[in-house]
């Protein structure tokens, strides 16, 4: 069955479930996978930090500095180890040409992702990022697959 993860949302799965998220442009699509048992996860980031929010009440799904360390501690809740977890990332592109890359918030995203997952001490298996394009990513806990589809540049397995 597919799980939707919508903007801002990550969800959890074991096989025979299907993660996907639409529409990823400046946002950040991160796969977490730990092989052994099999449990995957899929969060769609908006924005790189809940700090510079200003939001008093913030959804921490929206951020990578707070969905990713949750989406790992319901990884952890449901079998999963931290220390077998990989990443796999998509999305972070430049929707829009602007006159200033501090504009250009998915390079920010991306950037962010990296760190969180480097401090953590994941390591990033594969990438599909950048450039000026939307995707969607199918992620498939079964095998760790993640399928990247483009609209203008096909399919992409990570």
């Amino acid at each position: 069955m597919n799980l939707n993860v919508g903007i801002s949302d990550w969800k959890v799965a074991k096989p025979p479930d299907v993660l996907v998220t639409y529409a990823l442009g400046s946002c950040v699509g991160i796969c977490l996978y730990d092989k052994r048992t099999k449990i995957g996860g899929l969060s769609h980031i908006m924005l790189p930090n809940s700090t510079t929010s200003g939001e008093p009440n913030i959804n921490r799904m929206k951020f990578a500095d707070t969905a990713i360390p949750d989406m790992i501690k319901k990884m952890v809740a449901m079998g999963a180890l931290q220390v077998g977890l990989t990443a796999k990332i998509a999305g972070g592109a430049l929707m829009f040409k602007t006159s200033s890359d501090r504009f250009n918030i998915g390079e920010r995203n991306v950037e962010s992702v990296k760190s969180v997952l480097q401090s953590l001490r994941i390591p990033l298996i594969g990438q599909d990022v950048g450039l000026n394009y939307g995707r969607t990513v199918f992620f498939y806990p079964e095998t760790g697959a993640a399928m990247v589809k483009s609209a203008t540049k096909g399919e992409r397995k990570l």
